[in-house]
C-alpha cells in the first residue's frame, strides 16, 4: 500500500489525494521547538501551521521570510510545495530559507538534510510534494520586523502592457508586490488591473496609540454556509465586481495589518463555496520575462473567449530559481487564474492554455495543477529525471505516492 503525508489540504488539485492508498495526517506534529533570536531562526515540527507560527513570531518581532496566499498550510506542506509569495523577486521561495530539515523515509530512517548534508535528499524534498518522505521538523530563517503593519501602495494600470511596465518599474521599490487583474476585460482594456506593493512599517512610522506588537489572529471570518448558486460568480456578477474593484483601486498609500495584506482570502471561511457545487480549478502559469506580455495576453484572451469568469486573477514577478528539483519559480512573471468548472469545455480550455505555455517556454505550478498530463509536465520541468532518480534512491520500494504523482508520472503507478 502506498502512503502520502498530508498537511492542511490547501493544494488546489489532487496533490494531497491518494486513492487506493493511505494518507498520513500530520497536524499532531505541531510543536514549536526553538526560537533563536541571536541567529534569527525558528525550529518547529512539520505539521505546525503557518497561522500558529506567525501568532508565535509576530508578537516577538519576527515574520516568516516567505508566505503563500493563505496561512492555513503546514510548514511541511509549504516546504513540499516550495511555496513563494509576493516577494519572490527579492527573497525567493521558502526553500531558500530552510537551514535544516529532518525527513522520515520509507525505510524508517530519519535523515538530517540541509544544503550541506544529504543535499540530494534536501533538493528532492523541497518542492517534492511529499514524495520523498515525511518532513518531521525544520529550522527556518526568520525576518526581524518592528511592527505588525505593512505600508501599502496602489497604482492602477489601464491595460496589460501598462500593468507589466508598472510591475517592472516598481518591483525594485518594495519588498512585496502583486497585481490584481480584471480577467474579463477585453479589447484595449485587456489585462487592466491594480498594482499593490508593500513593505514592513518601521517602529518610527507606527501611528500613535497603536500597539507595536500584535499577533495575527488564527481564526477566520464567517464561513460560506452553503454552495452558492451559479449566478453568484457568473460572468455578469464578476464583470460588475471587477469594474467596482478597478474603480476603487485608486493610486495611493495606506497602512494594513499583516492578515489583510498577505492573506485576504483567509477572512472568508470556505470561500471556495462561492463557486458552487461544480467548484473551480486554478491555473497558475509561469512565463519567461521576454514572453510575459504575449503569454499573459494569450491566456487572458482564451479565458475571456470562453467566458470562464475568473474571480481571482493575480500577476507577480519571480526571481532566480531555487534548489528544489521540482520547484516552480524561475525568472519571469507568474499569472494565477481561478477558472470555474465549465463542464466539458474545461479540459479543452486547459489544453489550449498548456499549449500557450509550451510554445513560450512556460510551466505550471504543481500545488495548483489538476488537469495537465504527464507529457506536458515533463516538457515543462527539465529536472524531472533528476527528481525521479533521487526519489528512487530515497524510496526504492515506491511507498510514497499521490494521485497527482501517478497522473504526471512523478512516480511509477503501483
Amino acid at each position: 500500500m502506498t502512503v502520502l503525508p498530508r498537511g492542511l489540504g490547501r493544494s488546489y488539485g489532487d496533490s494531497a489525494l491518494n486513492g487506493g492508498g493511505a494518507v498520513i495526517l500530520t497536524e499532531r506534529l505541531g510543536r514549536i521547538l526553538d526560537l533563536d533570536t541571536d541567529h534569527n531562526s525558528v525550529t518547529c515540527e512539520g505539521g505546525t501551521s503557518l497561522a500558529r507560527l506567525l501568532s508565535f513570531l509576530v508578537p516577538r518581532g519576527f515574520f516568516l521570510p516567505v508566505v503563500p496566499g493563505t496561512r492555513f498550510v503546514t510548514v511541511g506542506g509549504a516546504l513540499a510545495a516550495d511555496v513563494h509569495g509576493k516577494n519572490h523577486h527579492v527573497d525567493g521561495t521558502i526553500g531558500r530559507h530552510v537551514e535544516e530539515l529532518t525527513l522520515l523515509t520509507s525505510s524508517g530512517e530519519v535523515l538530517r538534510c540541509s544544503p550541506a548534508e544529504n543535499a540530494e535528499a534536501f533538493d528532492a524534498t523541497i518542492g517534492g510534494m511529499g514524495l520523498t518522505g515525511v518532513i518531521l521538523s525544520a529550522r527556518l530563517g526568520i525576518l526581524p520586523v518592528e511592527t505588525p503593519l505593512v505600508r501599502v501602495v496602489k497604482r492602477r494600470a489601464r491595460n496589460l502592457d501598462e500593468l507589466l511596465a508598472c510591475l517592472e518599474e516598481e518591483e525594485r521599490l518594495s519588498r512585496y508586490s502583486v497585481a490584481w487583474i480584471d480577467g474579463l476585460a477585453r479589447g484595449p482594456s485587456l489585462g487592466r488591473g491594480v498594482l499593490i506593493r508593500g513593505d514592513h512599517v518601521p517602529l518610527a512610522e507606527m501611528p500613535r496609540g497603536q500597539s507595536p506588537r500584535g499577533a495575527l489572529s488564527e481564526g477566520i471570518g464567517p464561513a460560506i454556509p452553503v454552495d452558492a448558486p451559479p449566478f453568484v460568480l457568473g460572468p455578469l456578477s464578476i464583470s460588475a465586481f471587477n469594474a467596482l474593484y478597478y474603480a476603487a483601486g485608486r493610486d495611493g498609500t495606506s497602512l494594513s495589518g499583516f492578515g489583510s495584506f498577505f492573506f485576504p482570502l483567509d477572512a472568508v471561511g470556505a470561500w471556495n463555496r462561492l463557486y458552487g457545487r461544480r467548484g473551480f480549478v486554478q491555473y497558475q502559469a509561469l512565463l519567461p520575462r521576454e514572453a510575459a506580455a504575449e503569454g499573459c495576453r494569450r491566456l487572458l484572451e482564451e479565458i475571456s473567449r470562453e467566458r470562464a469568469a475568473s474571480f481571482l486573477a493575480v500577476l507577480k514577478t519571480t526571481g532566480p530559481a531555487g534548489r528544489g528539483l521540482l520547484s516552480f519559480p524561475r525568472p519571469g512573471v507568474t499569472l494565477g487564474l481561478d477558472i470555474p468548472n465549465i463542464g466539458e469545455r474545461l479540459r479543452p480550455l486547459a489544453r489550449r492554455l498548456d499549449e500557450v505555455l509550451l510554445r513560450l517556454g512556460g510551466r505550471l505550478y504543481l500545488a495548483k495543477d489538476a488537469l495537465t498530463d504527464a507529457a506536458t509536465f515533463a516538457a515543462m520541468y527539465p529536472r524531472l529525471a533528476e527528481f525521479r532518480a533521487a526519489r528512487n534512491r530515497l524510496d526504492p520500494r515506491g511507498r510514497f505516492s499521490s494521485a497527482q504523482a501517478r497522473r504526471l508520472g512523478l512516480v511509477e503507478a503501483p
